[in-house]
């Protein structure tokens, strides 16, 4: 069998490998790369190639294909902008407040062990 042979592969698999493609050429990405990724995801989803027959299949896990491109945190990485902007800004503020308390705070510690 040679290397990329996709003869062990199941049906569904060979579907869902083609629609993971099409996404992924939807988003600009080169038909060749596309291709690569779909099969990688489908390799990570359904651990490789299954075999044909009955009670021979593994359930497949569907995480790499929901994840789609949402990005850590329970809210998909999206909790700033649901905030109204005075909220973001009093936050940033209070970041740059405790950086420099920190910062002060080191040059500090610097300072008196010098000076020993």
């Amino acid at each position: 069998m040679p290397r990329g042979d996709k003869s062990a592969y199941t049906d569904k698999q060979k579907r869902k490998a083609e629609h993971i493609e099409e996404g992924y050429e939807d988003r600009g990405v080169g038909k060749k790369e596309a291709e690569r990724r779909a099969w990688a995801t489908v390799n990570k989803e359904t651990r490789g190639g299954n075999k044909r027959g009955s009670g021979r299949g593994v359930p497949d896990t569907n995480v790499s294909s929901k994840r789609g491109g949402r990005i850590g945190g329970p809210r998909g990485g999206k909790a700033a902008a649901n905030r109204p902007a005075a909220a973001r800004s009093r936050s940033a503020k209070k970041a740059a407040a405790t950086r420099k308390r920190n910062a002060n705070a080191k040059s500090g510690a610097r300072k008196s062990a010098r000076r020993k």
